[in-house]
């Protein structure tokens, strides 16, 4: 991790197209790990959303290390649900039928994770196709914009036969299921280099800048390790646990600035609570485990 591009980055990108402001990131991030990518995307946004962006697509190529330069998106949720059981999308040799939902970002991707039921041979099964923006079949319908991170678009995915490129292995065990941990990682570490950015800025106190900086090397150990390990799931609670108890410091601190600031801390600082939830039964998932 390039920490210099953190402590000493004085500016940030200008609010523009998610597609456009992404490509910008890449343009300074050059090449450079997934991890870094999220860091410096979150301390060059402008928004809380933007950080988030970059994070998301950070975890996305920690993912699928092969995944094109370009902005995407993974395409899981139907009807408020990410069970295999409860997916309704079907693959058919290459081609994908179904809907999905909750698509973070979709208007924008190049490119889209589609996790789909597979039930030509044996036992059903999830594999993981990529298709791409405009292919026939594919159909983006763009949803309302929301409370929480309102510059950051959410559709559903309308497929009708769409041809689509096969990822190999398990479309749960190699994709959905670790990107959980995956995502809550990089958008942490988002999420905290914008705010030591706006701390920078606003010149809050040491201990509290400090103490981001001390949490971010944590996210960057944890980024080493396998998602998948119960281990890792414990030290991503530790992280997140630091993070929240960071949480009176930094509310005192941004209320305490400049008022555009702390207005964009009001509307979005309960994103990384979203997956809270499912983060807490991975948690109690790894104490059993590691208790056997």
């Amino acid at each position: 991790m390039p920490w210099q591009s953190l402590l000493q980055t004085r500016d940030r990108l200008p609010v523009t197209a998610l597609d456009d402001w992404y490509a910008a990131l890449l343009q300074r991030a050059g090449d450079t790990t997934p991890f870094a990518l999220a860091v410096l995307g979150g301390r060059l946004a402008a928004t809380p959303g933007l950080a988030f962006l970059a994070g998301y697509q950070g975890a996305l190529r920690a993912l699928w290390p092969a995944a094109p330069l370009s902005l995407g998106a993974l395409c899981v949720t139907e009807n408020r649900s990410t069970r295999p059981a409860d997916l309704h999308t079907r693959l058919r040799g290459l081609h994908l039928s179904g809907r999905k939902d909750f698509v973070t970002a979709a208007d924008a991707a190049d490119w889209l994770l589609v996790a789909a039921r597979v039930e030509e041979q044996g036992e059903p099964r999830l594999a993981m196709g990529v298709v791409r923006s405009g292919t026939p079949g594919a159909r983006i319908e763009p949803l309302p914009a929301l409370p929480l991170m309102p510059d950051i678009g959410h559709a559903r995915l309308h497929l009708d036969e769409a041809l689509c490129e096969l990822l190999p292995g398990d479309g749960w065990d190699s994709y959905v299921k670790p990107f959980r941990s995956i995502e809550d990682l990089h958008v942490l570490s988002a999420l905290s280099a914008w705010l030591f950015g706006v701390g920078s800025d606003s010149d809050w106190p040491q201990e509290v800048r400090l103490r981001l900086l001390a949490l971010l090397a944590g996210c960057a150990e944890v980024a080493r390790h396998n998602a998948g390990d119960p281990v890792t799931h414990l030290q991503l609670a530790g992280l997140f646990a630091q993070f929240h108890a960071l949480r009176p410091a930094l509310d005192a601190a941004i209320g305490a600035g400049p008022g555009e600031w702390a207005a964009l801390w009001a509307r979005d600082c309960d994103l990384l609570e979203v997956a809270g939830a499912a983060r807490a039964k991975r948690l109690e998932k790894a104490w059993a485990a590691l208790a056997r």
